[in-house]
């Protein structure tokens, strides 16, 4: 639940009205709590918020359905015609974090070009384009299928990948537009080891490995073999060889095409990952190792300038495995797939970029402010605790203060949060710790987690108390109402 609280990390933009002729039109499912509002535009370094204030236009389509917010969108033409009345078609663009066919008709029907990758394209973003894309590059990445669009080919395909790798422990398989992990299942060979190449016929593997989905384990716990198998009819899948090792890390690149075709790095990241078998993104810090940083530069650019001979446009990411050899405690990455939109890792480096004024050092991979301090953080969507429900926005914006955990803008230091709305539901928040080192950062993280952990603690007590003295006044009452009973029937 909660997925249109996501509509919040894009926030980060009204960052953008610290440009006094910049005004920004921003369009959510719900309206946002004023608090957030004020607290982004409190965060403009030299502009008064009020001034800031004027120059932002919030608009809601008050829907809380899981219809796509552009779908919203859409089916209000009055809103559209608000829109349109708002902006100046002259100068505007729109930008989202995610471009599909809806987002191509809203930026048609507001006559404002639309700032991503056109959705004609959106193949190359897809698992099976990925692995496309890397092959025509030369880029390494695991063993694996083309698409499949049923459950027989499935099992096909997983049959020849064991068959070329006869040593395979695991297999993956994924939906070809599933994200962040969903849509992965994990194929365990282990309890079918009798049906290995050389113990077994290949029919009988196909056949092995096609009872064996009904075990499969997914990534998203609530998921069912049954319905991800329809999910296979309508999206399509392949299967790919598990990456093994000892010591693992999952590091990004994040870049962008500009419209001359122009390609450049962004960022750097190791994602932090969970779920049953860690491929759920939950968070990632910045930047990248340096022991592969300039490699996953190096790919990163290698794949923007294939994308941007298809004719694609902004921002993309490419997510690697990369496993440390133990002959020579180097680490070798492997390319799992493109994103073709904005994602995890775009809000944070965003972030950080408006509020220092700073710049990636393609050079060596660090953040620089202006005064050449280097700058790194620690992102994540998923500070998440059962005890953080029923925390308000504005119950956070006191616990940061009390305990100075706010961004500072004289050192650029500190934490800045997204996702406010969800915590009072979900007990989830999003944050962005900013510091001067990532060792930093991961304490700064941590001090945000204590910090709420105790306020939590606090607040228990505090009902456990108030539960009390409401509790004594209703046993006196019970006794004397037990006295009273007790005199009348004497």
């Amino acid at each position: 639940g909660g997925v249109h609280h996501y509509e919040e990390r894009l926030l980060f933009s009204l960052i953008r009205l610290r440009n006094p002729n910049t005004h920004v039109t921003y369009v959510t499912s719900v309206p946002i709590h004023p608090t957030i509002v004020d607290y982004y535009l409190e965060l403009l370094p030299g502009i008064p918020s009020s001034h800031a204030r004027e120059r932002l236009h919030l608009f809601s389509t008050h829907d809380l359905s899981l219809e796509p917010l552009t779908q919203k969108i859409l089916n209000r033409p009055r809103l559209i015609e608000r829109l349109r009345q708002q902006i100046n078609t002259d100068v505007a663009y729109m930008t989202c974090f995610n471009s599909t066919s809806l987002e191509k008709e809203l930026s048609l029907k507001l006559g404002i070009p639309l700032l991503a990758a056109n959705p004609n394209f959106l193949h190359w973003g897809t698992k099976a384009g990925s692995r496309q894309m890397f092959a025509d590059c030369g880029v390494p990445h695991p063993d694996g299928s083309g698409l499949v669009w049923n459950s027989n080919e499935l099992a096909i395909s997983a049959a020849e990948l064991w068959e070329r790798q006869p040593h395979l422990k695991r297999m993956v398989v994924k939906l070809n537009e599933g994200f962040s992990g969903q849509g992965n299942a994990l194929l365990e060979l282990q309890s079918i080891a009798d049906y290995r190449p050389g113990m077994a016929s290949h029919r009988d593997r196909v056949r092995a490995i096609q009872d064996s989905f009904a075990s499969l384990r997914f990534q998203c716990t609530t998921e069912i073999w049954e319905r991800f198998c329809l999910r296979i009819g309508e999206l399509g899948a392949i299967v790919e060889a598990f990456v093994e090792g000892d010591e693992k890390r999952s590091p990004s690149v994040q870049c962008c095409i500009t419209p001359n075709g122009q390609v450049e790095v962004l960022s750097t990241h190791d994602q932090s990952l969970g779920g049953p078998d860690g491929q759920i993104f939950l968070g990632c810090t910045f930047p990248a190792a340096s022991e592969y940083r300039m490699q996953l530069q190096d790919v990163g650019l290698q794949v923007g300038k294939a994308l941007a001979k298809r004719g694609i446009i902004e921002r993309y990411s490419v997510d690697f495995i990369a496993v440390k050899e133990s002959a020579d405690q180097t680490w070798s990455l492997q390319a799992l797939e493109i994103n073709l939109r904005q994602g995890g890792t775009t809000h944070p480096v965003m972030m950080m970029k408006l509020l220092t004024d700073g710049n990636y050092n393609p050079d060596d991979g660090q953040f620089y402010t202006p005064q050449g301090q280097p700058k790194c953080y620690r992102a994540s969507d998923n500070l998440k605790k059962e005890a953080y429900q029923g925390l308000l926005p504005d119950d956070l914006m006191d616990i940061a203060v009390r305990e100075r955990l706010h961004f500072n803008t004289v050192s650029s230091t500190g934490t800045v949060f997204h996702m406010m709305s969800s915590l009072s539901e979900h007990g989830k928040l999003g944050l962005t710790s900013i510091a001067d080192s990532i060792p930093q950062a991961n304490r700064m993280y941590d001090q945000v987690a204590a910090a709420l952990n105790n306020a939590c603690s606090e607040r228990l007590r505090l009902l456990s108390s108030s539960n009390a003295k409401q509790l004594k006044p209703d046993l006196k009452i019970k006794n004397t109402e037990r006295n009273n009973s007790q005199m009348s029937v004497v």
